[in-house]
């Protein structure tokens, strides 16, 4: 059964957006694999579908499936590219409006060009990221030579961020791996590597469970945030500069809810024949 979609990206973060308000077709993991195949598929770091809403107030609910076709909790640039689609096609006014997540409501507001979205109260306790660890920051993890040093926390998914000298340089492809196997999180995590630049500005590279290396993280670039700002690093407005683009997020601190700003982009509409 052909399957419509659209193409969506946020700051190089990119989506393919399925309705499944008005489309049934069959949504396996073997499909999603394909779909997601950059050379026989269309390509994407995750499908999210729009579904109907879950709760009362709330515009429309929607999923993420990572590229392997495992579920994600949250998706801080997905989140955006939804909220753009549903203006789009007039479902949501341009004013703020709530959004039925994986992980709970949220709230989206248009600011200018881009979409502000309401990503929660950061939860840096263990339970929250199914990490079988004592709480502290940072925690440690030896490995081989080298002992590392990462702060954790959930952002509706869960995510280690390790301070880094220099993001261009920084072993993402092969720490990654290692700190979503074997550093205690049950469930894998998200793994950022941050350089802060000055106390306004980050510069960051996400390692992503279900996906590996993607161009822009917005849960990423929020935890970073946290876990950063936590220690006293960072103001409470910090530019994240991510490979694909710059994402503005804004916390006042422990116990608040943290917000992200950014683009989203449409790229182009179509069907899946396969």
């Amino acid at each position: 059964m052909p399957l419509p979609f659209t193409k969506m990206h946020g700051a190089g973060n990119d989506f393919v957006i399925v309705d499944r308000r008005r489309v049934s077709a069959p949504l396996t993991p073997e499909r999603v694999a394909l779909i997601a195949d950059r050379h026989r598929g269309v390509g994407f770091d995750q499908l999210i579908t729009i579904e109907a809403a879950r709760t009362a107030g709330a515009v429309a609910a929607y999923s993420i499936l990572n590229a392997d076709g495992s579920r994600a909790g949250q998706c801080g640039n997905g989140a955006r590219c939804v909220a753009a689609w549903l203006v789009r096609e007039g479902a949501a006014g341009a004013e703020a409006f709530v959004l039925d997540g994986p992980s709970g409501a949220i709230v989206a507001q248009r600011r200018g060009e881009d979409f502000a979205i309401d990503m929660g109260v950061p939860d840096f306790s263990p339970q929250a990221i199914a990490l079988d660890r004592p709480q502290m920051d940072p925690y440690i993890f030896p490995i081989g030579d080298q002992v590392l040093r990462f702060g954790a926390v959930s952002m509706g998914n869960p995510h280690a961020v390790m301070e880094v000298p220099d993001v261009a340089t920084a072993a993402v492809e092969t720490l990654g791996p290692v700190l979503q196997r074997e550093a205690g999180f049950k469930d894998s995590c998200n793994v950022g590597f941050a350089q802060i630049i000055d106390p306004h500005r980050v510069a960051l590279r996400v390692y992503e469970r279900g996906v590996g290396e993607t161009l822009a993280c917005g849960s990423g670039a929020c935890a970073a945030v946290a876990v950063l700002a936590r220690r006293g690093r960072l103001a409470s407005r910090v530019a994240v500069q991510l490979p694909g683009g710059t994402l503005t997020i804004d916390w006042p601190g422990t116990g608040h809810p943290i917000q992200m700003a950014g683009p989203a982009a449409f790229v182009f509409e179509g069907e899946f024949l396969a």
